[in-house]
């Protein structure tokens, strides 16, 4: 462990998670389906096709172009969803439904990098309403996700102000390094998707979780870390030492690092706006 002179002069550190596969066992957006359903936000038709693409997503069997019209069509699917109220029905069901689809072996690693002095930032595609609850019951410092246009009327446009997919995570990782003081190459990722390639490739200390067969194919060649992560444990039933801050402290840290990114990465969201490209909420 570092003294504390060594802490005082050491670079910052922070460990980047991917969330869905990588933190929880499922899909984040998807988990909600049957909540929004019983909020009255989608129809039964609506439920059994986020279920089934729940299904292909679990099964690790949808590719690139296949997860993009999942997202478009989720996206689309949410356009006119009142925001307050999305807000109001994830805090109501999240301790229900994300809590225990949560990985041991994830928070453990959560648990480690914070005792180590590093920042933990969840960095995931699916919607920030989503995302930042989910980030405050793991205890992250900050987070990074997607982030739909809200109308004057508080309702979802269903168009996209910063998407958080692919490379633009790496930037996302690269503009908090720039704005925290992260030393990248003391820093760690973990995900399960090859998507996230440039983002692993962009730390020193890249891990493969859970991956795909393309993730698992690129990290075989490069050796990167391999972790099997397959025990979903509620926070509550492990360690009583794992600490949650309060809602106020992490809603501004992630308020900070979100401006951050969005400030660094202003010109991708307006060209995926102009293209037109969709994502979920």
């Amino acid at each position: 462990m570092l003294s504390v002179v060594e802490n005082c002069f050491s670079p910052r550190t922070a460990a980047f998670f991917d969330l869905d596969k990588t933190v929880i066992a499922k899909s984040s957006t998807l988990t909600f389906s049957k909540s929004f359903y019983q909020g009255g936000l989608i129809n039964r038709r609506a439920v059994l096709r986020t279920a089934y693409a729940q299904f292909v997503f679990l099964a690790g069997g949808a590719d690139h172009d296949q997860m993009e019209r999942m997202r478009e069509y989720l996206s689309a699917l949410c356009k006119g969803w009142n925001v307050q109220q999305v807000k109001e029905i994830v805090a109501e069901t999240l301790h229900d439904l994300i809590d225990p689809i949560i990985y041991d072996e994830a928070a453990t690693l959560i648990e480690e990098h914070h005792t180590a002095g590093r920042d933990v930032v969840i960095v995931s595609t699916s919607g920030a309403e989503v995302v930042e609850p989910i980030g405050e019951l793991l205890g992250a410092d900050r987070v990074v996700a997607t982030r739909m246009v809200v109308g004057d009327d508080g309702c979802f446009t269903g168009e996209v102000e910063y998407y958080a997919y692919g490379p633009t995570k790496a930037e996302a990782v690269k503009a908090l390094a720039v704005s925290e003081g992260y030393d990248l190459s003391r820093c760690y990722a973990y995900s399960d998707s090859a998507t996230d390639v440039p983002m692993l490739e962009s730390v020193g200390h890249p891990h493969a979780v859970n991956p795909d067969r393309a993730l698992r194919r690129e990290a075989t060649l490069r050796e990167w870390p391999i972790l099997v992560f397959n025990r979903p444990v509620r926070l509550k039933q492990r360690l009583p030492a794992f600490s949650m801050p309060p809602r106020p402290a992490l809603v501004a840290a992630a308020a900070v690092g979100a401006a951050a990114v969005t400030a660094g990465l202003v010109w991708y969201a307006s060209r995926r706006r102009t293209a037109g490209a969709t994502l979920p909420a």
